[in-house]
């Protein structure tokens, strides 16, 4: 299952007199991602490096910022990615310590950077969506709304046509309850009538 993090996390590496400052954050956006780089870069302008990695709803974003190609944000995201991260942004700001580290090392210190990181954070799960769609008679509608309110949620998108035509939006661990809930509703009746797919 997909995590993100419960709150930003921020920590420091040296490795051969470089220095490694590095945030992993929770985002909600690629914009929120990308903003955030923008700020880490505007607060330290004398940094060689300032290497990022973003995996935002099922966009990426890598840099290596003047590092090797594949030696900085490549590493950086694989960690994110091993440990089934997702809305997360990872920055990282080298200050060079006069020590080449080499292809190789370039590569462990990035990766330890954020993995050393990660070990302070605290992950929660992130739940799959899913839509669900309704059309029922305007006799089914006080029901519909009873069944659900058992279930904390409420019809969403309401048009009242020649039926009443409604959705909602659910998480994963609501999914089995709902069409459980939904199927109790009219059985038989082919004038109600619900379809849960997965949300964009």
């Amino acid at each position: 299952m997909a995590v993100t993090l419960v709150e930003p996390v921020y920590s420091e590496l040296e490795v051969k007199k470089s220095r490694f400052l590095t945030w992993v954050e929770p985002v909600t956006s690629v914009d929120a991602a990308k903003a955030r780089i923008h700020n880490i870069r505007q607060q330290y302008p004398d940094a060689r490096h300032v290497c990022t990695a973003f995996y935002v709803k099922g966009n990426t974003g890598l840099s290596d910022d003047g590092e090797p190609s594949g030696t900085a944000a490549k590493p950086m995201f694989n960690v994110l990615n091993h440990k089934g991260l997702v809305d997360v942004v990872a920055i990282v700001v080298r200050y060079f310590g006069g020590i080449k580290l080499g292809a190789g090392g370039l590569s462990r210190a990035y990766g330890n950077a954020v993995s050393q990181t990660l070990d302070l954070a605290e992950f929660s799960a992130v739940e799959s969506l899913w839509q669900v769609e309704l059309a029922f008679p305007f006799a089914l509608e006080s029901q519909v709304r009873h069944v659900l309110s058992q279930l904390a949620l409420q019809l969403e998108s309401i048009d009242y046509q020649s039926c009443v035509l409604a959705g909602l939006v659910i998480k994963d661990s609501q999914k089995s309850a709902v069409e459980t809930a939904l199927t109790s509703v009219a059985p038989g009746n082919k004038e109600f009538y619900f379809s849960v797919t997965a949300a964009e």
